[in-house]
């Protein structure tokens, strides 16, 4: 037993220095540094400080090229990380309304307040690969322009102003704030404690949820009423002065779904409200969030509970991949004693069955 467990051990020192060669890769070729990937990859970093639940544009860089670009695997350490931190106490909340805008666009009305916004955008490119990249063309520099002072109020908050949109759902005073990371998730779940649990949710598992719920599974006709991506202020309310203080800012998208609308005998008919937020440039995250936020709220508007993407316990329960690259790749992981029980009772039972099966028929009594 103890020569078993020297050479495991000298396997596993050897697995974590190849590892670390593999991730190095050809030494002829430059080693990539954190800034490249934080503002080449910035997706991906964005991606990895939502999904980590941390605002740290190195650290998630570092874990990115720590984990070979495995943004799970990437995830996975920022977390790790985040736990060691201590917790000072709660920022107030940002205020998306005085966000200023790098991005911004309705589906549901052209002409908006403050303007249509494309910003850096995938939306209108052609999925066609470019040689010049290759090469390490520099592109050209971006149009530029003054910065525009006119006010960006949300859609949502203009359709609020006429009834046709429901009040976004108002938080208990008296209630504090749950937090997913201090305290075991339980069912039935409020709308902050989804939300948390959406923010760090995969992006994937999120998208085809979305997707499930606009082909019919979950009864959500979605329009965007608007995306919008930039840097909002960060405050926090510092008790010996008395008032709120400026921590910095942050990057963040913020995308407000307009769904069908409902109404009964005493209420007209209004829209419903689906909501995403997220750290960075999350467009596919914010709006998949947004519309898993709306299935989700289906007993809450008196709507049938038929479909996965409504059903809170199977969503929150499974969203996580951190969770979930657990649970899938302990398979990896040495299972000799279990797998070793399981064989022998396999054949014993086919023992048993060859047995019966071989036993000659029995013979009908004379008559």
């Amino acid at each position: 037993m103890y020569v078993a467990v020297k050479g495991g051990e000298r396997a596993i020192e050897n697995a974590h220095r190849l590892l670390a060669h593999e991730r190095r890769g050809d030494r002829d070729i430059p080693e990539l540094s954190l800034a490249q990937i934080s503002e080449q990859l910035s997706l991906g970093v964005d991606r990895v400080m939502t999904e980590g639940s941390l605002y740290d544009r190195e650290l998630a860089a570092l874990a990115i090229k720590q984990a070979r670009g495995d943004l799970i695997e990437a995830i996975f350490l920022v977390r790790a990380f985040r736990a060691t931190l201590p917790r000072f106490g709660a920022t107030e909340p940002v205020d998306t309304g005085a966000m200023q805008v790098r991005r911004r666009i309705s589906s549901t009305f052209k002409d908006i307040p403050g303007g249509q916004v494309l910003g850096p955008t995938f939306d209108y490119t052609h999925r066609l690969l470019d040689p010049q990249l290759a090469d390490g063309a520099a592109p050209d520099a971006p149009a530029t322009g003054e910065a525009s002072t006119r006010a960006t109020p949300r859609v949502t908050d203009i359709l609020g102003r006429d009834g046709l949109i429901e009040p976004s759902p108002p938080a208990e005073a008296d209630v504090p704030v749950g937090d997913l990371t201090r305290e075991p998730l339980s069912f039935p779940a409020d709308r902050d404690l989804r939300l948390q649990n959406l923010a760090r949710a995969d992006e994937g598992f999120l998208l085809a949820l979305g997707y499930s719920s606009q082909r019919g599974y979950g009864r959500n006709h979605p329009f965007a009423g608007e995306i919008r991506f930039g840097e909002v202020e960060v405050e926090f309310m510092a008790e010996d002065a008395g008032f709120a203080v400026p921590l910095g800012s942050v990057a963040l998208t913020e995308c407000q779904m307009v769904n069908q609308f409902k109404g009964s005998a005493t209420q007209a008919p209004c829209f419903t409200r689906g909501y995403g937020l997220a750290f960075g440039q999350s467009e596919r995250k914010t709006m998949s969030m947004a519309l898993v936020d709306r299935t989700l709220r289906a007993r809450e508007l008196g709507e049938e509970v038929i479909a996965p993407a409504q059903d809170e316990e199977f969503v929150m329960s499974h969203s996580d991949n951190v969770q979930a690259t657990g649970f899938v790749e302990h398979l990896k992981l040495p299972h000799y004693v279990d797998f070793q029980s399981e064989l022998g009772l396999l054949r014993k039972l086919r023992k048993e069955f060859a047995v019966a099966n071989e036993a000659p028929p029995m013979q009908e009594a004379a008559e």
